[in-house]
């Protein structure tokens, strides 16, 4: 048997509710989502029983999200699974930050609510939007995206690209994806992120992280921008350059593959990042924590009672 790594939700995958099962039944998960309400009130309300509307403003889903996705991984590690490493899709990755000791809790949600502020200040300076490209190669949305002033910025798995764009534009690269062949689905969030226009978002986020006390990661936490793992000397650096950079989650799981990871848990809200993991291939078991009947299943797996 291989290594077992958990991954973390990205923005785009929160929902009212998020986290109260865990709340209500793991310890664990509750001392994370308290702290984040002491750290910021009125989170356990939002992730509760926000509004769609209310939990797709980057200055609430970042926070709320992180702070689920932190409590689920602790739920999962309060029932006695440690993982090897640690990835997370550009907010998950903020999540992953304690789990793998390079921040304190208190301090990755303290880094989370600037994260939030700055990208949302953006997002409201360039009008930006992202559209997710279907059934065409990864050189044919670049393509797409060169003619077009858009950039790919998220490369889910094989088939399925992300691209950043302003608002201004959509329809004319959509109309350009489908005369392609492909299909274009616009996403349910309010900027350009992991593009150009969060430059000065990166920025600020370099300036910020550079003065929290990093230690050493006690577990591997691979990095979207890199696709290498974290160390306290490139922390600061590696956080800034993932708001302005791709996320390259295709390559980051086929690095974590040939480092030996082959039980991949998918530890937050939803289930997009399984779905990508079943379309990138080569995965032995895969697990969904966001609520303890997830948690029971993912465990289950784990011990082998169930097949992936």
């Amino acid at each position: 048997m291989g290594k077992i790594a958990f991954l973390f939700a990205g923005q785009g995958a929160q929902y009212a509710g998020m986290g109260k099962s865990l709340y209500e039944g793991s310890p664990a998960a509750r001392f994370a989502l308290d702290t984040a309400e002491q750290l910021r009130p009125g989170t356990l309300l939002q992730c509760f029983e926000g509004t769609k509307d209310e939990l797709s403003q980057t200055l609430n889903t970042q926070p709320c999200l992180m702070a689920v996705n932190y409590a689920c991984a602790a739920a999962l590690m309060e029932a006695g699974v440690k993982p090897d490493g640690l990835a997370g899709f550009s907010l998950g990755e903020i999540a992953a930050l304690p789990v793998s000791g390079l921040l304190s809790f208190g301090d990755a949600f303290r880094l989370v609510l600037r994260r939030a502020a700055l990208m949302q200040e953006c997002a409201e300076q360039t009008q930006g939007g992202m559209i997710a490209v279907l059934k065409l190669s990864d050189a044919q949305v670049e393509a797409l995206c060169a003619a077009h002033n858009a950039y790919a910025v998220n490369y889910n798995c094989p088939g399925q690209v992300v691209c950043a764009l302003r608002k201004e534009d959509m329809q004319t690269f959509t109309d350009a994806v489908k005369a392609m062949g492909g299909r274009a689905l616009p996403l349910a969030v309010n900027g350009g992120f992991h593009s150009p226009m969060m430059q000065k978002a990166a920025t600020g986020m370099r300036e910020y992280a550079a003065a929290l006390p990093f230690q050493e990661p006690a577990i591997p936490l691979y990095a979207d921008a890199t696709c290498e793992r974290y160390t306290k000397a490139d922390a600061a650096m590696l956080l800034g350059a993932q708001v302005e950079s791709p996320v390259r989650f295709t390559k980051l799981i086929q690095t974590m593959q040939n480092d030996g990871y082959d039980q991949f848990v998918e530890v937050g809200a939803g289930k997009t990042l399984s779905g990508l993991l079943d379309k990138i291939g080569n995965v032995t078991c895969v697990g969904n924590v966001d609520s303890m009947e997830g948690l029971q299943q993912t465990l289950s797996r784990i011990k082998g009672e169930n097949q992936c």
